[in-house]
């Protein structure tokens, strides 16, 4: 089974529908799926339920669906450095539904998993846990979330072989591993595509049996979200 495809709108190509449900994975710039993320867009597919830790930013990553309208509901942890994230949501154009960051990767391990829901003392005695089962172990309150799955997941790697198993770099493994086990079809874009053997077997985090799609980026973007500066010495 050949899992390489020639580019990213090919790897998107026939499993895209409205109104479906999609992860994305990364944390702030870092390990985002930018090339499958820009297809698509380009794809035009509409009321998209994306889970996401955060939403990128104005004109980058999820911020271009988030332009484009493409976006219905967003189920995320953080999206403070988004303008048009904020402007949709205040003005009742986009859905929200808010999680802790921990009940959120928690969340999308469990979905993986199959373990459909599961008890955390995060959110008691606020708004996240209107709605919800509450229940007390040895003397503590606990609220009850449930596990999280999507039609496709949406991963960056920094290596992958053409069977599908993935090894990320340092701060981009994140949020992409646990996304890739929780979705029916997951999709790779990988910086550096090599051939099956060549990977450490110690190195991989995602087992290829979980990757049915991949991409070759090879000249990917390294953005930082906030740039910082050390001041240059009066001197």
């Amino acid at each position: 089974m050949n899992k390489v495809y020639a580019s990213a709108e090919d790897a998107l190509a026939g499993v895209l529908r409205d109104g479906m449900t999609i992860m994305s994975g990364g944390f702030g710039l870092c390990g985002i799926p930018e090339t499958l993320i820009e297809a698509l867009r380009q794809s035009g597919v509409r009321d998209l339920t994306v889970v996401s830790n955060n939403a990128g930013v104005d004109g980058i990553g999820l911020g271009l669906l988030l332009e484009s309208r493409q976006i219905r509901k967003m189920i995320s942890s953080y999206v403070g450095e988004n303008k048009i994230f904020a402007a949709q949501y205040l003005a009742g154009e986009l859905e929200l539904e808010f999680n802790p960051q921990g009940t959120l990767a928690e969340r999308i391990r469990a979905g993986g998993a199959g373990i459909p829901a599961f008890f955390t003392r995060a959110g008691v005695g606020t708004i996240v846990a209107e709605g919800k089962e509450i229940r007390d172990f040895d003397g503590e309150t606990f609220v009850m979330e449930t596990g999280l799955t999507a039609d496709v997941a949406l991963v960056h790697a920094w290596k992958g072989d053409r069977e599908g198993n993935l090894v990320y770099r340092k701060t981009a493994r994140n949020f992409n591993p646990p996304m890739a086990t929780a979705a029916k079809l997951t999709i790779a874009e990988v910086e550096r595509l090599v051939e099956a053997g060549e990977l450490d077997p110690d190195a991989i985090a995602t087992p290829g049996v979980y990757v049915k799609r991949i991409v070759a980026v090879p000249d990917a973007p390294k953005r930082i979200e906030q740039r910082t500066l050390r001041k240059r010495d009066a001197a």
